[in-house]
């Protein structure tokens, strides 16, 4: 016999053909099928360990009677077998459940209903390869499920009685979306000694008498990153029954063996829609799981290679988003955030995030949607949105109802189906308030909590973000504090581990690199943009799969006690800051370190590694919070001065030493007398810098001390 498999399609190119067999050759061969099956399990080995008989005692005992098994190891074990499987699955299928049970009764003299799940370790096709010429072929489709059902039960045995002569009939329920028609005439009726024909559709269904399976529909669609650009993701309906129900929720990355199977309605036969019906599913729980398929065995001995560049760190640095001149800070938080720092999981169940979410706010035409777009491009897993176009439900998750049962389903939103990867939200700060806060959780706790039309579940969404955002008057003003040019609270604040102020500042000599830089895009002298840094942008994501799903590196004592100093200096420093210094931002250094040593596949944080990240957290957030005033005030240009001191002068006489005033009463009073808000503005920054007034409540109201 032979046999080809290819792309995640079995392929029978035997000439058997056990549809045209008589019905008892073809019982005999699925009975000889299944006591091969039988000695499968009983006597295949992996090295010493007898791998199939320790999974039905281990299951039997946690009365779970489901057992994988990989069908590669059928096809070693006897290709006729292998065969079977292929040429006839749905029937083949029966025989060994029924050859597991009595294995399993046999090893442990118990009896259990078991059900075999398929496994393989063929490369899947995509969903958008599902063609006609494939419909009920043996298949291994990856995807990530977006929409659950609630488990609902199936009839695989009717069993009904006439309600004119009592005879029973019965009849099996194919598997899948198949049903059942009852027959219109009585078929017993002289097996009770009735000469009569009974009426018309005379039997009555015993449910009491009826075998049911539990049977669950899935959504499943295809991953974010196997979706060709501008291009809708494509998505088909699965069904899961028996054992394999529960086992997923939306978001959950699964490789689903299954058969490509049709389904219609009777007053259209020609017409039919497609749906997999899955006989084993494998989750990818772990990031080594849901990153594998980025990379193969040869990348391995090239990331090892590079993780020895001792310029590594800016090499990576270079390669994030080359077609953007300067930003070297945000380019390395970038990296730390597309690296990530280790997940933990503490004894008592609490679990500590390592993603790292980065915010990006400043002034128009600084890049902050270019990074948006690289990193999107470049992330193994990432979902783009824009703030505007976003709703809390579209983020997070929503119950919709479904058209055809009209049952309501759990649908995951972006921050679902990015779990393990990152979620770029451009116009972080145009999103409503309520949206931002249903996001909350996400971005710290890593869940998304769901109470909705009775479904009350948790689901993963452990994502890095990436944010961008504007001030409130669209660009940044240096005469006005952090927090009165931010509108976003303290509360989303403080999740985010770096915040950076992008800022387009006027010198001569940077505008004149920029310039440059950008013309020359424009000329087209520089190669394409995925090629100009040092690292291509396959290579890139590929090594980034490989650092996050392989490296996990851990503090040592002395990374420790360096990390303690810079706490307790930080609080000390940032004692009246925009953004508080808390726990987080401890943490959020942790994160960095983590990344920065996960760069170059180290397994421990060093110091150097600390002392980077605590510099990248000064650069970002620390100088975020304390933006909009210099140590020494503003600079006061000199046809301006004497007016700022005779406003300084008035300001003493309208407020007494111990007095308080609005703030906002204060500079409306004081731009009536002198017709100049700009100076205005100088006089009472330079003389909150003096401490001559101290900021109360918030900053609204403003407090004589001298």
């Amino acid at each position: 016999m032979a046999l080809s498999a290819f792309d995640g399609q079995y392929v029978n190119t035997s000439d058997q053909n056990l549809a045209n067999d008589d019905l008892e050759v073809r019982r005999q061969i699925l009975k000889t099928g299944r006591d091969k099956f039988i000695l499968f399990l009983r006597d295949w080995t992996r090295g010493n360990t007898y791998n199939y008989r320790e999974q039905l005692i281990k299951q039997a005992a946690k009365n779970e009677p489901i057992i994988e098994v990989d069908i590669e190891d059928i096809s070693a074990f006897d290709e006729n077998l292998f065969q079977l499987i292929l040429s006839n699955t749905t029937e083949a299928l029966e025989e060994l459940d029924k050859g597991a049970s009595e294995v399993c009764e046999l090893l442990t003299q118990q009896k259990f209903q078991f059900q075999v799940s398929l496994t393989s370790q063929q490369r899947p096709i995509s969903l958008r390869d599902l063609t006609s010429d494939l419909v009920g072929q043996l298949i291994v489709v990856p995807g990530i499920v977006v929409a659950v059902s609630k488990p609902q039960t199936k009839v695989v045995l009717v069993v009904a009685r006439c309600r004119t002569c009592g005879s029973k009939f019965s009849q099996t329920v194919d598997p899948g979306f198949s049903g059942v028609d009852m027959p219109r005439v009585c078929q017993g009726f002289q097996q009770v000694g009735r000469r009569e024909k009974c009426p018309l559709d005379p039997y009555v269904v015993i449910p009491d008498e009826c075998v049911y399976i539990d049977q669950q529909t899935l959504k499943l669609q295809e991953r974010p990153e196997d979706v060709p650009t501008g291009e809708m993701p494509r998505t088909v309906t699965a069904i899961l029954d028996k054992y394999l129900v529960d086992r997923v929720t939306p978001g959950s990355r699964i490789t689903l063996v299954s058969i490509f199977a049709v389904y219609g309605k009777k007053t259209n036969v020609a017409l039919r829609n497609s749906y997999l019906r899955g006989i084993g599913v494998v989750v990818d729980h772990t990031e080594q799981g849901r990153y594998k398929h980025f990379y193969t065995i040869d990348d391995e001995e090239t990331f090892h290679a590079m993780s020895r560049d001792p310029d590594l760190h800016t090499k990576i640095m270079k390669s994030i988003a080359p077609s953007v001149f300067g930003n070297d800070d945000i380019k390395k938080a970038i990296a730390s955030l597309l690296f990530g720092g280790t997940r933990k999981c503490l004894q008592d169940g609490t679990r500590l995030r390592g993603d790292i979410n980065v915010l990006l706010i400043g002034d128009p035409s600084t890049a902050k949607s270019q990074f948006l777009k690289f990193v999107a491009r470049v992330a193994p897993i990432a979902v783009y949105t824009s703030g505007k176009g976003s709703s809390a439900a579209g983020l997070t998750a929503s119950v919709v109802r479904d058209s055809t049962s009209r049952e309501f389903q759990l649908e995951g939103g972006a921050m679902v189906l990015a779990d393990g990867g990152v979620v770029c939200i451009d116009e972080f700060d145009k999103m409503k308030p309520d949206d931002r806060v249903a996001i909350h959780e996400a971005m710290e706790q890593q869940t998304i909590s769901v109470a909705k039309a009775g479904i009350t579940t948790i689901l993963n969404s452990r994502t890095s973000v990436l944010a961008a955002a504007n001030p409130i008057h669209g660009s940044y003003d240096d005469l006005k504090m952090a927090h009165e040019q931010i509108d976003l609270q303290t509360t989303i604040l403080s999740r985010f581990d770096c915040i950076f102020l992008v800022r387009d500042i006027r010198n001569e000599q940077s505008d004149r690199a920029m310039a440059s830089h950008v013309v020359s895009l424009h000329m087209g002298n520089t190669i394409a943009l995925e090629d100009q840094g040092e690292i291509d942008i396959n290579g890139l994501r590929k090594y980034i799969a490989y650092a996050r799903s392989k490296c996990a590196p851990k503090l040592q004592d002395d990374s420790m006690k360096l990390l303690q100093n810079y706490y307790v200096a930080d609080r000390k420093k940032q004692a009246n800051g925009a953004f508080p210094i808390t726990v987080r931002q401890l943490e959020a250094i942790i994160r960095i370190s983590e990344s920065l040593a996960k760069m170059t596949l180290s397994t421990i944080v060093t110091p150097a590694h600390v002392e980077e990240a605590h510099r990248l957290f000064e650069v970002s957030t620390m100088n975020a919070s304390s933006a909009g005033l210099s140590a020494s005030g503003v600079t006061i240009p000199k046809e301006m001065v004497d007016l700022v001191m005779k406003i300084e002068e008035a300001a003493r006489r309208k407020v007494a030493i111990g007095t308080k005033i609005q703030k906002s009463r204060l500079e409306s009073e004081l731009t009536t007398m002198f017709s100049d808000s700009r100076s205005v503005q100088m006089a009472l920054v330079n003389m909150i810098k003096r401490d001559e007034f101290q900021q109360r409540d918030g900053w609204r109201l403003l407090v004589r001390m001298r």
